[in-house]
């Protein structure tokens, strides 16, 4: 799951970013309206956690320009105001959910998670194809009804084949899944991870497509 968390203040942003990076999101930080504006224009993101006050303007801005130009990414608000009116104002501007300040992150990477199933299109937390099982709320994953462990980098791969089961998902796809914008990643690392996964979950449950990338596939009992 990748996430942007916009929020203006450093010591939360990293908050945000370490608790939900440890949930096995990838999350880049944006601190501005502008930097919001950048990052939205140049990648997809699974969900938006979203400061309603920013330095040059308002959450709320981004918010009715994404849906304005009919951006669906689900966006969960985060701000210090939290009146009953403040709620129904960023619910009708088209916020999927509303976190008021002080908030607990466990509970913010819980609701991030269900508004991130809800755009999928999923409605149960946990993600199935074939005999394997993925519960991204504890991380764990079985095949056939065993527990198999990965790695945060080979769970954020298999995670983002199994929410598109039927897609082909393309390596710089996969890379955006694993690391941000600053971040050097090596040519071969998604065939690593692939590879490793196969090991673990069988040599057929990733079918590579050549020239496009990679999508599931089977899975033996």
């Amino acid at each position: 799951m990748r996430v942007l968390a916009v929020e203006d203040d450093p010591v939360l942003a990293d908050g945000l970013r370490t608790g939900l990076t440890l949930t096995g999101a990838q999350v880049e930080l944006a601190m501005t309206c502008a930097e919001a504006r950048a990052a939205l224009r140049g990648t997809h993101f699974d969900a938006v956690v979203l400061d309603v006050m920013l330095p040059d303007g308002s959450g709320l801005e981004i918010l009715r320009e994404m849906r304005s130009s009919d951006d669906p990414t689900p966006v969960l608000l985060l701000t210090a105001l939290d009146e009953v009116s403040d709620r129904i104002r960023g619910l009708d501007s088209g916020a999927d959910d509303y976190l008021g300040k002080p908030f607990d992150l466990n509970e913010l990477a819980a609701r991030t998670r269900a508004i991130a199933r809800r755009g999928n299109g999923r409605a149960s937390p946990h993600i199935a194809h074939g005999g394997i099982v993925l519960d991204p709320a504890r991380r764990l994953i079985t095949v056939n009804g065993e527990p198999v462990s990965l790695s945060r980098r080979e769970f954020a791969v298999l995670s983002a084949l199994m929410e598109r089961p039927g897609v082909v998902r393309s390596k710089s796809d996969l890379e955006e899944q694993l690391y941000g914008w600053q971040e050097d990643v090596e040519s071969n690392t998604i065939e690593v991870h692939i590879h490793h996964l196969r090991g673990k979950i069988g040599k057929t449950a990733i079918e590579t497509v050549r020239g496009l990338g990679y999508r599931m596939g089977t899975v033996s009992p």
